[in-house]
């Protein structure tokens, strides 16, 4: 992989990581060996001066929609809570890596994890920690991808980075339209126009709102977070 810089184009992100891909793309609910990879390719960014702030989701564990008819906030309470879970395996992974970690959480579940306040995090960072946030927004409702954004806005990331299980952002789902198109670079306006399942539509719209870029990409090979950071052209970069 080319990479065009040899300082990093970010100084502080926030990546998203699925629940998917914490689970090994599927392969059991949660792959600490992959866990630990990851944390070597963030180690490995952090001593190039990268801060990382992480959300997590849920999807190996369980999805708010996975309630079928249940009543929804308390299949989202679920998802809130299993993201905890999450959380703290990632958590348990970087410490045993040498990545000093913290988790905040977006309701108080005390005796596991901190809850989330901004400056405590922006602290974290800038001391050398990785930070963990979990339970999403803290609302039912509301995805990891808009609580990711969120939480980017209110730490002051330079850029979002979803590690997904698909390498860039199509025109349509390349796993089912073979015609499907890659799309390098797009606007928000475009994603929302156009109705691309990239992110959820209301995470999209705030991104728009408070000028935060995204950088969509495949996290097949956990390198890419460095690739990424460092400025390889890859994925789709998502901008006003």
């Amino acid at each position: 992989m080319d990479i065009s810089c040899e300082k990093p184009i970010y100084r502080r992100v926030l990546l998203k990581l699925s629940g998917e891909a914490i689970s090994g793309h599927g392969n059991g609910i949660l792959d600490f060996d992959y866990i630990a990879e990851i944390a070597k390719v963030i180690r490995k960014s952090m001593d190039k001066g990268v801060q990382f702030g992480i959300i997590v989701g849920a999807g190996n564990i369980w999805r708010g929609r996975s309630g079928g008819e249940m009543d929804r906030v308390k299949a989202d309470h679920m998802g809130m809570l299993a993201t905890a879970i999450n959380a703290l395996a990632v958590q348990e992974t970087f410490l045993r890596n040498g990545i000093d970690t913290r988790v905040m959480t977006a309701v108080p579940v005390g005796g596991f994890a901190d809850y989330f306040n901004r400056d405590e995090a922006i602290r974290h960072l800038d001391e050398g920690r990785v930070v963990i946030f979990a339970c999403g927004a803290g609302i039912p409702f509301v995805s990891t991808d808009t609580a990711g954004v969120v939480r980017a806005a209110e730490i002051g990331a330079d850029v979002v980075l979803m590690a997904k299980n698909v390498d860039a952002i199509y025109t349509a789902d390349p796993n089912k339209d073979p015609s499907a198109e890659k799309i390098e670079d797009i606007t928000y306006k475009e994603i929302l126009a156009r109705g691309l399942a990239a992110m959820d539509s209301t995470a999209t719209s705030f991104s728009m709102d408070n000028n935060i870029p995204i950088h969509v990409f495949g996290l097949n090979e956990c390198e890419n977070i460095y690739n990424v950071v460092m400025g390889a052209k890859m994925g789709t970069i998502v901008h006003n």
